[in-house]
């Protein structure tokens, strides 16, 4: 990852800001940088700014049972004979799915790769539902969003710049984030550290409130990048692999 802290320009004499990414830090490296024609390259025929988009829905877990193919928004599961998905493959993408009909309740980011059963997608482990789906728009390759303390742009200022944020907290910002400005990529928020809990959806755009974003708290403590294959080689965020534990060693 890159982190680096500046101070910002602010109009209130209270407030500070805070700037992520300038500097490389070889050991927390996520991607690999691209020139543009390989942008362009691993782009060809994905999701994205000009290209295609293709989920595939299953019935039942493990990608078996009924299928149906989508290219485009599906606001009712139900209407095409699903009472349940139990199981996602993101060809191409990246997707947002819901929890309930016409795009409401908790929001699920689905960028390419598979998904076997509903825990995959739902990082709150608190809801298996997903009953509608549309398209994720991914502006650009450069991502920069602005968060803010107080609802209406106000209060501290944290500037996140082509990175990803697992804790804000140990970046020294806090847990209330009460408005957004995202100024450029797609960004997807959640309620607690390591980008875990309900997930937000931040396209390009203002949120001056946290009701913009359905929320019911000013509550997010991770931020990341929506990936997608027009501007990565991967397509998708990938969380770290969680480091095995010793075996404990035998008394002689």
């Amino acid at each position: 990852m890159r982190w680096a802290y500046k101070e910002l320009p602010h109009t209130q004499t209270d407030s500070k800001s805070w700037h992520v990414g300038q500097f490389s830090y070889k050991d927390f490296i996520m991607s690999e940088p691209q020139s543009v024609p390989e942008q362009m390259a691993a782009g060809k025929s994905q999701g994205g700014a000009g290209g295609s988009y293709k989920a595939v829905v299953f019935e039942l877990e493990n990608f078996q049972g009924r299928k149906m193919e989508l290219s485009a928004e599906c606001k009712d599961l139900c209407e095409k004979g699903f009472e349940k998905v139990g199981s996602v493959l993101i060809e191409s993408g990246p997707w947002v799915g819901f929890e309930r009909q016409a795009f409401g309740g908790e929001q699920f980011v689905l960028e390419k790769g598979e998904y076997p059963r509903w825990d995959t997608w739902s990082n709150s482990q608190a809801n298996y539902s997903l009953m509608s789906l549309h398209p994720l728009r991914v502006d650009s390759a450069e991502h920069k969003i602005h968060l803010f303390e107080n609802a209406g742009y106000n209060g501290r200022k944290m500037e996140i710049v082509d990175d990803d944020v697992p804790s804000l907290w140990a970046h020294g910002f806090q847990d209330r984030v009460a408005s957004i400005k995202v100024l450029n990529g797609t960004w997807v928020g959640y309620m607690y550290p390591g980008y875990r809990g309900r997930q937000f959806v931040f396209e390009k755009g203002e949120f001056k409130h946290w009701n913009d974003w359905e929320a019911n708290l000013p509550q997010i403590q991770s931020i990341r990048r929506v990936r997608d294959m027009q501007w990565h080689k991967r397509g998708c965020f990938q969380l770290p692999a969680t480091p095995a534990v010793p075996a404990a060693v035998g008394s002689s």
